[in-house]
């Protein structure tokens, strides 16, 4: 399987931004062929420990079954008007690409 991990930074970071990028993700990227897990929040701002990356607004967790599922993802329709539609507001985004085994009782 394969970890799609995206974390993005906002121009606007007001609550009701980080909302509707929330919803966004659960719009436009969440139903698509090979995902075999879906996840959107915003930053839990309670946890600020040394080793706590906290230069984040919205982080988005997507595991396909297979390396096509995510390559097929990235070219659809959808997630081009994902982009298109939200982008503007973006100051950086960060993705993070890994291989990942079955997770938690499974082999």
């Amino acid at each position: 399987m394969l970890s799609h991990d995206v974390f993005f930074t906002l121009r606007d970071n007001s609550p009701s931004a980080v909302q509707a990028l929330v919803g966004s993700c659960h719009s436009y990227l969440r139903d698509h062929a090979g995902v075999v897990f879906f996840s959107v929040g915003e930053r839990a701002e309670d946890l600020e420990r040394e080793v706590n990356d906290i230069d984040f607004h919205v982080a988005l967790h997507v595991v396909f079954l297979d390396r096509e599922s995510h390559d097929a993802y990235q070219d659809a329709p959808e997630h081009h008007a994902f982009i298109e539609e939200n982008s503007s507001n973006w100051a950086s985004v960060r993705v993070f690409d890994s291989s990942v085994d079955g997770g938690v009782g499974r082999a």
